[in-house]
């Protein structure tokens, strides 16, 4: 077996030179338009389970992407071999595929004078120096300290240490070209608990662009304990109508549905709940949700989109009203709209909250549900008929009483988002939406 040598990683110098060299190509075969993306990714990932290293992968992924636009016809084509030949091949692919496709008056990159002029540096990058045995050691720490906090905890999925770096060059023929570097790391343990012969699983997990700012390892898995702890003894419930409290982690995919209905895609394929939305009143007055692309070190920050637009700042929902839709370049000319730096995604959703914590939060409900994980994906996008199955706990008198399962919560999004009383300021920041818990009014909620 021969020796396999380790490649080196390509800094944003050379990622920006390829792109160069792929938009050189595309121009000089004639095409109208052309945008190209180079990446590399490294990165480092170990999983223990019960005190045994039982996966340890390293990435070191590469490669770019062309599209080319001629006569309103696009081709694009990808290579992870970046030597010149091969993407001077890939190149050619693309312009081929361009004569063959069909024309699409809405298609090409977006209008050159909305182009970043400004890459600044948002604090993304953060590498961490972490070899593979501390990695392990780390894993095992968090995985025995879960073991550890109880007894009934009796079996484990791992623990799992996970550090990444990816590099990303774009850059289009309006002259744009930049690249910026990010990171991300994280430590999730995921446990089992018995009693009474009944077993129940839960997790905890922290991530974060910094490793400096991740939980300590032990903390991770005695989270995950506590929380898996928390479930043994679960119950049915009597159908009911009662309040919904969505835990953080939760609660950001509730607001993500009205994200994704007021995506370009949706609103011009007419596939949305929330078509031709814009200036009606979604939410009560309260609720906000802005969009902040720019903050430091945040999960789903970025200084341009998918198509080297200048993100900024806006507020998509101001006083529970619809501000805007979500849109790309293309969607937006679909609509006859202007493109929202949305090429790619939202950039961190932030929805500010009140100064009232989750245990307030929970004496204002009374006597309710509190969803600490949904199960299953029945969510109509174009009706907005909400149904999931959910786990939690069960509320009376402001107290919470005994866990619950096996319910299913059911109502549909334009009225439940009418119903939110509240917001609390347990935000969370692991993610690109940025929630704390919300407290719904009622939901009906089906159990026995």
């Amino acid at each position: 077996m021969g020796i396999i040598k380790k490649r080196e990683s390509l800094g944003r110098s050379e990622l920006e030179n390829l792109v160069k060299l792929a938009l050189d190509e595309a121009q000089q075969r004639g095409m109208d338009q052309a945008e190209a993306a180079a990446s590399q990714d490294t990165g480092l990932s170990t999983t223990a389970r019960l005190g045994e290293v039982e996966s340890l992968e390293y990435t070191n992924d590469r490669g770019i992407g062309i599209t080319v636009f001629k006569d309103s016809r696009k081709g694009n084509a990808s290579t992870s071999d970046l030597s010149p030949e091969a993407i001077r091949e890939a190149v050619a692919k693309a312009c081929t595929f361009a004569t063959l496709t069909a024309q699409d008056k809405y298609s090409g990159l977006a209008d050159p004078e909305l182009m970043c002029k400004d890459i600044r540096d948002l604090e993304l990058d953060h590498p961490w120096d972490l070899n593979a045995d501390t990695a392990i050691a780390m894993a095992i720490e968090s995985e025995a300290a879960g073991l550890q906090s109880d007894p009934r905890i009796s079996n484990s999925e791992g623990a799992t240490v996970s550090t990444n770096r990816g590099t990303r060059a774009y850059g289009n023929t309006h002259g744009f070209i930049g690249s910026f570097s990010k990171t991300s790391h994280s430590v999730t343990c995921v446990l089992l608990a018995e009693a009474d012969g009944l077993m129940q699983r839960d997790y905890h997990y922290t991530a974060a662009r910094n490793a400096g700012d991740l939980e300590a390892v032990g903390e991770v898995g005695r989270r995950a304990a506590e929380k898996t702890i928390s479930r043994l003894g679960a119950r049915k419930i009597k159908t009911t109508r009662a309040p919904v409290l969505y835990i953080p982690e939760v609660a950001r995919g509730f607001i993500g549905h009205a994200i994704g209905a007021i995506s370009g895609g949706a609103q011009y394929r007419r596939s949305s709940f929330l078509l031709d939305a814009v200036g009606e009143t979604l939410f009560p007055n309260f609720v906000n949700i802005q969009e902040r692309p720019h903050l430091p070190g945040a999960m789903a920050s970025a200084p341009y989109d998918g198509e080297g637009v200048a993100t900024y700042d806006r507020d998509i929902v101001a006083g529970g009203v619809l501000q805007g839709y979500v849109l790309s370049s293309y969607s937006a000319r679909r609509l006859g709209l202007t493109t929202t730096a949305n090429a790619g995604g939202s950039q961190n959703l932030v929805i500010p909250g009140s100064d009232k914590s989750q245990a307030e939060l929970i004496r204002e409900m009374g006597t309710g549900l509190i969803v600490q994980e949904l199960i299953g994906q029945g969510v109509n996008g174009v009706t907005g008929d909400y149904s999931r199955g959910a786990v939690g706990h069960w509320v009376e008198n402001g107290e919470v009483q005994y866990p619950v399962h096996e319910v299913t919560i059911a109502g549909n999004l334009r009225e439940l988002y009418q119903r939110i009383v509240a917001i609390g300021d347990d935000q969370d920041t692991r993610s690109g939406i940025r929630c704390g818990s919300i407290l719904v009014e009622e939901m009906t909620i089906a159990g026995a």
